[in-house]
């Protein structure tokens, strides 16, 4: 206890440390997995994973991953029924910078799609990465 209270700093930066290296590991819950843009071309070239690109209707026409559905987050509830017929398929969500998407997979989940995939980082992840985009 004597250690704790004259070194009460470093017991405080060394939880805070352990803390900051498992949060990753709660985000994961749910079966909702994340994923960078190398993983997610694996899954798209190997398991014909769908992109589904959650973002407005003005970010997708100004670069997206080729091949994606497009279906603004705002709209999914009421657009589950053409997704349907992916249900036993990976869906990759992607948007910006993996928030929006993060939602998106919460609510497939809760419509009982299992193999969801987050684009952590969105995006800017996959920009950044260097990987191409089409623009309809």
């Amino acid at each position: 206890m004597e250690f704790i209270q004259q070194n009460i700093w470093t017991v405080l930066l060394a939880a805070v440390s352990g803390l900051m290296l498992v949060m990753p590991s709660f985000r994961r819950l749910g079966g909702i997995k994340q994923i960078g843009p190398q993983e997610a071309v694996l899954l798209m070239n190997h398991e014909d994973a769908l992109v589904l690109d959650v973002r407005e209707q003005s970010e997708f026409v100004d670069g997206h991953i080729a091949k994606a559905k497009h279906v603004p987050l705002g709209a999914l509830a009421k657009r589950l029924d053409e997704l349907e017929k992916y249900k036993d398929k990976p869906i990759i969500a992607v948007c910006r910078s993996g928030s929006r998407s993060g939602m998106a997979c919460r609510t497939l989940r809760r419509a009982g799609f299992e193999k969801l995939h987050n684009l952590d980082g969105g995006m800017i992840a996959w920009d950044r990465a260097g990987l191409p985009k089409e623009r309809k």
